[in-house]
């Protein structure tokens, strides 16, 4: 695949994962907030709607605002443009498969990034799965977005690394 058709669907894709992070967060706080859980399949997916400050699973909640929109908006958000650029520039030698992980990353980060400057560090968070007690936190489609992508990219990683074995 040709480096502009790369570069052109890492940024269709990015736009179309950050759409559908963003809707259904809107979805969540309009058929959500406010209200008990919703569960299906014998409470193996809960839906829920909480408000997360924090990074993952909560982490560093309690930080100062000022530090929070630093280390948890601001640094993110400098990372993910450094990702966009190193993409775009080696688009031409990478597979499709590593765009895509990057691709899922960058817009799974951007997702929440969006969250925590538009809503004062609030992250919309509203899936949760497990059976019994054992269960994920709760999350949204773009931690499911920066989880995929970075499985993809350890993924493609190591089939570069075995194919680099074989021929040796």
């Amino acid at each position: 695949m040709k480096k502009g058709m790369k570069i052109l669907l890492f940024c269709l894709g990015s736009l179309t994962l950050i759409s559908w992070d963003r809707a259904s967060k809107e979805m969540a706080k309009d058929l959500l907030k406010d209200k008990a859980p919703v569960s299906y399949f014998h409470n193996t997916v809960r839906f829920e709607y909480v408000e997360n400050t924090g990074a993952a699973m909560s982490f560093a909640d309690d930080l100062p605002k000022t530090a929070s929109f630093w280390l948890l908006s601001m640094a993110p958000l400098a990372l993910l443009l450094g990702m966009s650029v190193y993409v775009i520039k080696r688009s031409g030698s990478m597979s499709g498969a590593k765009v895509a992980a990057f691709t899922m990353i960058i817009a799974g980060g951007l997702g929440n990034i969006y969250d925590r400057i538009v809503y004062d560090r609030h992250v919309t968070d509203f899936m949760n799965i497990g059976i019994s007690n054992i269960r994920t936190g709760i999350f949204n489609f773009a931690d499911v977005w920066v989880t995929a992508g970075a499985v993809l990219l350890l993924a493609t990683s190591y089939q570069k690394k075995k194919d680099a074995t074989e021929l040796a």
